[in-house]
């Protein structure tokens, strides 16, 4: 593996460890919005919507930057 794959490696990685724990946060922020923790007047609309968008933004989100990375790479 040459210097310029092992560089876009790591970036790839560490972009990807930062959406899953953007994710993780949303789904944090959603779970405290609903408990009436956190911003309580706008709860559970804005809790559902970030719990959502963080598992999406966990699970989904990877897959589908993989997918491009990939295609782009071929």
């Amino acid at each position: 593996m040459n210097d310029d794959a092992l560089k876009l490696a790591k970036q790839r990685f560490w972009v990807l460890q930062a959406i899953r724990f953007s994710g993780l946060a949303l789904v944090a922020g959603g779970v405290a919005n609903i408990a009436g923790k956190f911003l309580p007047d706008l709860a559970p609309v804005l809790g559902g919507a970030l719990l959502v968008t963080g598992v999406v933004d966990y699970f989904i989100l990877p897959i589908v930057l993989k997918r491009g990375w990939r295609s782009n790479d071929a």
